[in-house]
């Protein structure tokens, strides 16, 4: 046997031999039986001292600022001793059990139902973080969607076993403690072979219940692709029902952000593996979106083709991948120790997820990958979007009602939050002559306190300011923790850029508005038709639509009737348009009294589109602006 086959088997010996002297959770979920959209989970219990207890499902997680009662999807929850009698068991709400005689308490069963197209009473949970239970095809497990855990008692390690059919791959950010075919393994509880030689079993083994709920897992047929970045072993895993979409085209469209990003981040990345989890859904949305978690994210998508999704997908990525940062090594006692059924809420969102916002466009500029203007165009439009909420709410106010009070505002933390970022790093960069901006300043929290230290929230800005200059005192207080609208005119001058009011802004086209379509029948079903060219842009123009068109394909797409279909065809569309050069419909014309189909093509082109306000360039910018905009949005020489 070599050294390392050894050091692996006094390793694996050693965990194994601790892990049983600790107390752990033993969990086991059996994937091969699947009933009416629902698995049964056993939980060998860890030693109870209490007589009573009480077994927790979470209320809300971290990330998602809303509440979810995962334990509403939870049914028949018994408790048995060691005989396998019954102990009693009553449930107080939604989300937790109390267990009577607990000190003798040996094991929970229970039955899980998914989130995906449950029917039952209660708030709509984000698709990111919830669960997915398709017999054979797709099982995404949230953990805390599955798993639950005893008052007091969130510390002890988690042992999770998942039995599974051998073409079953688990996607996840965790590294498997043992896995394989059950016949052929040495394993601790018995209970699991019996009955299950036939099957194979994966064993992850976690720190605590915080690291449990941070770990989302896909079961489904592999589709993966791996991708080294710098010190990080980074793995794409996709379930596209259709095979519309891969897992290799997605980590091509994403890895040269990803490349950026471990180059903004100093070349090397604070973890050696991360995952990212990407389900598609051909089912029509509403809404789609993502979830970050410390080793992983994961991201609830429509399905489609690459192409439409490049830039999304890089946006996504970005942002995600950028939690590494914060809040992994960067957060407050109230994220690090998270009370999933009274959480308590931090001052810091403006951090949390503001500061990644921006961090996910500044790497996308700084390296290349979208354009100065482009990215004028980006923070544009967070401006714009800002405009709908409240500019004299203090950031550290709407994080702390970002369940409650505040709810309607919280998508500002993806706007104002980032101009905030944007704001900061302008005046760090002009105090220390560009030598310093957020980049070194979340740098250095993340040597400061890491992923096991969390600062106390209220210390945060007295931290902020040791390692920074005193006059960011008063721009955290005044438009961070104040309610002083931030002077974006006076902010932008300084690098050379003019917000323009009630200017226009340059985008491609989908031609297509309320004002120049209508709904003809046409075959029987509803389509829609040119109603009036007058009112077209100058993409319309080019392509020379007549009033009473029928709109039979866009750009070689079969066009949909009016339907639910429709919205996620423009959509598919919308997003593919800057990848053009030519722009075609092909449409039904009225032509002598009789409907042919033409195709009508024109070189692709981007229109003024008016907008409130735009950022531009001032090109008469002086030297002491263009040096401290090239600070801003160039990348470092040393």
């Amino acid at each position: 046997m070599s050294k390392s086959k050894l050091l692996v088997l006094f390793i694996g010996l050693f965990l194994s031999t601790s892990l049983w002297a600790a107390n752990p959770y033993k969990y086991t979920v059996d994937l091969t039986k699947v009933v009416d959209d629902k698995v049964y989970v056993e939980l060998s219990t860890p030693k109870i001292k209490q007589k009573e207890i009480t077994f927790y499902m979470p209320k809300i997680i971290p990330g998602t600022y809303a509440i979810a009662d995962y334990g509403r999807m939870v049914s028949e929850l018994k408790a048995f001793d060691k005989k396998g009698r019954e102990i009693k068991v009553e449930r107080l709400d939604d989300n937790s059990w109390t267990i009577k005689n607990a000190k003798k308490l040996r094991k929970i069963t229970y039955w899980v139902e998914d989130t995906y197209d449950t029917q039952k009473e209660g708030p709509t949970i984000f698709q990111p973080a919830g669960t997915n239970i398709e017999a054979d095809k797709n099982i995404i497990i949230n953990p805390s969607g599955f798993f639950g855990y005893f008052e007091g008692m969130k510390k002890e390690p988690f042992v999770v076993n998942f039995l599974r059919d051998q073409e079953f791959y688990g996607a996840t950010g965790l590294k498997p403690a043992m896995m394989g075919s059950i016949s052929t393994m040495s394993l601790k509880n018995e209970e699991i072979r019996q009955g299950n030689e036939d099957k194979f079993v994966d064993r992850f083994i976690v720190e605590d219940y915080d690291r449990l709920v941070d770990s989302p897992l896909m079961y489904s047929q592999a589709d993966t692709a791996i991708i080294k970045v710098a010190n990080t072993e980074v793995l794409v895993a996709s379930y596209s029902p259709n095979n519309k979409v891969t897992a290799k085209e997605i980590a091509e469209s994403i890895g040269e952000v990803l490349d950026a990003q471990s180059k903004f981040l100093g070349g090397e990345l604070p973890v050696d593996k991360y995952a990212f989890i990407f389900y598609f859904t051909d089912e029509p949305v509403q809404s789609f979106g993502a979830l970050e978690h410390s080793y992983s994210s994961f991201y609830f998508m429509p399905e489609s083709t690459i192409g439409p999704m490049n830039q999304q997908l890089r946006d996504f990525a970005a942002h995600e991948f950028f939690h590494i940062v914060t809040p992994l090594n960067i957060h407050s006692e109230e994220i690090g120790s998270f009370d999933f059924n009274d959480p308590k809420m931090s001052r810091h969102l403006w951090m949390y997820e503001g500061m990644t916002e921006y961090f996910a466009g500044s790497v996308q500029v700084k390296y290349g990958l979208v354009s100065p203007q482009e990215y004028l165009g980006m923070l544009g439009q967070k401006m714009v979007i800002a405009q709908q909420f409240k500019d004299t709410l203090a950031f550290t106010d709407l994080s702390l009602g970002a369940l409650d009070q505040y709810a309607d505002q919280y998508y500002n933390v993806y706007q104002k939050g980032a101009l905030i970022g944007a704001a900061l790093d302008i005046k760090l960069r002009k105090l220390s002559d560009g030598a310093y901006g957020v980049q070194s300043m979340m740098a250095d929290l993340s040597k400061k306190y890491g992923k096991d230290v969390s600062f106390k929230d209220e210390e945060l800005f007295d931290e902020i300011v040791a390692l920074t200059y005193p006059e960011i005192r008063d721009f955290l207080n005044t438009y961070v923790a104040g309610n002083t609208p931030i002077d974006y005119k006076e902010v932008f001058d300084q690098v050379g850029v003019d917000v323009v009011l009630n200017g226009t802004t340059k985008q491609y086209s989908i031609v297509l508005n309320q004002s120049n379509i209508q709904v003809i029948q046409h075959e029987g079903k509803p389509y829609l038709s040119i109603g009036n060219d007058q009112a077209m842009d100058d993409m319309g123009r080019a392509l020379k639509l007549q009033n009473g068109d029928i709109l039979i394909k866009m750009n070689g797409e079969q066009f949909p009737p009016l339907g639910p279909e429709i919205n996620t065809f423009i959509t598919d569309q919308f997003s593919k348009i800057p990848q053009l050069e030519t722009f075609t419909f092909t449409v039904l014309r009225d032509i002598d009294g009789k409907k042919k189909e033409i195709i009508l093509s024109a070189p692709n082109q981007q229109v003024d589109v008016p907008t409130p306000l735009a950022l531009e360039f001032n090109l008469g910018a002086t030297p002491e602006q263009l040096k401290l905009r090239r600070y801003w949005l160039e990348v470092a020489s040393n």
